[in-house]
């Protein structure tokens, strides 16, 4: 019979063993039995020992008076980082214990009294930490991640790309700053930063597949020196390095996770830079104008269209009572991200994903290259088999290439946005491959079978997906650099 499995410790009993381990470390540097300190704060010592081994929570008033024999600030008790190496190991132990991993193996769970050497409690952590890569390893394959990806974006449509937790957090942090009016300045972001208790710093040897480095150690956040290709200014790569600890994230424990955090720091980071209160105002006054433009919203708040267009998305469906679609493509039409709550027909593969999908010809984002000129936004209509939509669409040209933003609704919410009197009209009957992707038949009769292409092969079609922690982040590389510009202790 196999042994019975203990269950697994949940985050509070978690917690309370991080405080009984930093209690007992104190206790023993203090030269103290749990006799001698109960005798001195007024409980026995069997109520001490259930407290230092996580099995019960300890009352404010009992830590204070701990606190007081120790010749300890009641807070050292309650930090959230081990008191040393060995209380960490046995943490890490019940932590890797505890996931949904390994309690499905339904194994014993393994506790780690005194008695257990530190290099057998070595041994059992480093396996757990090896199952544990190996599991993200084996997740992490492109169609786990396109899986993860399309569950983030139709859980976002459900609740029509608005974060409410994260409006709140975002509005309360820049009040606390005194950001009231226009564009989110880089001073404002620096002090944002001292108030969350870090440092901006700028350098330009950041490690490669980062963009910025935060050393949590030492209250430092490095970011390169000028804006990187692409539109994500500096103040924005700031915004999303302090949104991980703004919003409590962990070290991501799946490519999920990863995307899912990534979602939200990028959401932080919109809600920063174009506040709710005053971007609800002036997007009201312009739908009442009939005036709604995302070149408008942009110039506003001084961030780039993709920005404007995205956070338009977050504000539309609660605040303005339009549905909208969203989505970002390459100069060869493939969709590089994408969201509509308005019933836009994407192209998607079986799964769900639209990510690599390739747009149809007909399409705002794909028509809006043909043009001569194309500083302005280009305004369409398109017809497609669920219904007709009018986009907007600003191109641009970036480090891997051209792209286009495009931002719509249906054609009865039209009447709201500058360039609704647009002629431009396309009818698109995709997913119907005779739409745009069967050549015709003169095309055909001339040409069939007379032309051979050498095919451009795209890098991502064989690249395998970024591996580690923090996806495509070389560790040792990272680990090198911030001992390279830590401050010296």
């Amino acid at each position: 019979m196999a042994p019975e499995s203990t269950p697994a410790l949940s985050a509070a009993e978690l917690d309370r063993l991080l405080i009984g381990k930093r209690l007992r470390h104190f206790r023993t540097n203090a030269g103290l039995t749990l006799d001698q300190l109960g005798e001195r704060v007024g409980v026995v010592a069997s109520q001490l020992s259930l407290i230092e081994n996580g099995r019960r929570e300890p009352k404010l008033g009992l830590l204070q008076a701990i606190a007081r024999e120790l010749e300890l600030d009641p807070s050292e008790l309650l930090k959230p980082e081990p008191p040393d190496h060995r209380s960490a190991l046995e943490i890490e132990l019940e932590r890797a214990q505890s996931a949904p991993a390994y309690t499905r193996l339904k194994l014993p769970h393994v506790r780690a009294p005194r008695t257990l050497s530190d290099d057998t409690l070595e041994a059992l952590v480093g396996l757990h930490r090896e199952l544990a890569r190996r599991s993200r390893a084996a997740a992490a394959t492109s169609e786990e991640a396109r899986r993860a990806n399309t569950a983030i974006r139709l859980k976002m449509r459900e609740r029509d790309n608005y974060i409410h937790e994260i409006e709140l957090i975002a509005s309360d942090l820049m009040r606390r700053i005194g950001h009231t009016a226009g564009a989110v300045t880089h001073r404002e972001v620096a002090v944002l930063a001292e108030l969350l208790g870090f440092t901006l710093i700028f350098v330009d040897d950041l490690p490669s597949n980062t963009r910025s480095i935060t050393d949590l150690a030492n209250g430092r956040i490095y970011l390169p020196p000028a804006s990187i290709p692409g539109g994500h200014g500096l103040r924005s790569l700031a915004l999303q390095a302090m949104a991980h600890r703004v919003l409590g994230h962990q070290e991501p424990a799946s490519y999920a996770e990863f995307l899912e955090q990534r979602m939200q720091i990028n959401y932080f980071a919109a809600a920063c830079l174009i506040p709710e209160a005053r971007a609800v105002e002036f997007l009201q006054q312009a739908k009442r104008n009939r005036n709604l433009a995302i070149e408008d919203l942009r110039d506003a708040f001084g961030v780039t269209h993709e920005a404007a267009a995205h956070r338009f998305t977050n504000l539309a469906t609660r605040h303005l009572d339009l549905r909208v679609h969203h989505y970002r493509a390459d100069g060869e039409g493939v969709l590089v991200r994408g969201y509509e709550n308005d019933g836009l027909p994407f192209p998607s593969d079986s799964s769900g994903s639209i990510e690599g999908e390739v747009l149809c010809h007909k399409w705002g984002g794909r028509t809006a290259f043909d043009r001569t000129n194309r500083t302005s936004e280009f305004y369409q209509y398109t017809d497609t088999p669920v219904g007709t939509f009018w986009s907007s669409v600003q191109t641009g040209d970036a480090e891997l290439g051209p792209f286009a933003i495009s931002c719509g609704v249906p054609f009865d919410d039209a009447r709201w946005f500058r360039g609704r009197d647009t002629q431009v009209r396309a009818v698109s009957t995709c997913p119907d491959p005779t739409c745009c992707r069967t050549p015709s038949r003169a095309l055909l009769e001339r040409w069939k079978g007379k032309a051979w292409p050498s095919a451009r092969m795209h890098a991502h079609v064989l690249a395998p997906l970024p591996t580690g922690t923090f996806p495509g982040v070389d560790d040792t590389e990272m680990y090198a650099f911030l001992s390279r510009h830590a401050p010296e202790s």
